[in-house]
């Protein structure tokens, strides 16, 4: 629980399951974590070896893209799970919880 434990970590990851995205990709789709935890929670995501970062060009702008690493991608299994019982959960009760 220490890799993925938190509020947000499993939500990042969830974000990068199928594709790569640049930090404000990941911030539009989360609107309620702040700039700080974002940036926080990929900083200690990358530093744990579930996700790389890669940064294009060498002047500001630069372009940062977040990627599942092949541990990070390891953890597809159990975050599949969270989600069926998630949504197992959202049917029994016929409402949907959106706190992403």
């Amino acid at each position: 629980m220490d890799l993925v434990g938190g509020k947000w970590k499993a939500v990042i990851l969830y974000h990068l399951k199928d594709t790569n995205k640049r930090y404000g990709e990941l911030r539009k789709e989360m609107p309620g974590v702040t700039e700080r935890t974002l940036s926080l929670q990929l900083k200690q995501l990358e530093e744990d070896g579930l996700i790389s970062r890669q940064v294009f060009g060498k002047k500001p702008p630069v372009k940062v893209v977040y990627s599942l690493t092949e541990f990070g991608k390891s953890f597809s299994p159990v975050l599949h799970a969270i989600i069926g019982w998630g949504d197992q959960i959202a049917a029994q009760k016929g409402e949907f919880v959106n706190s992403l």
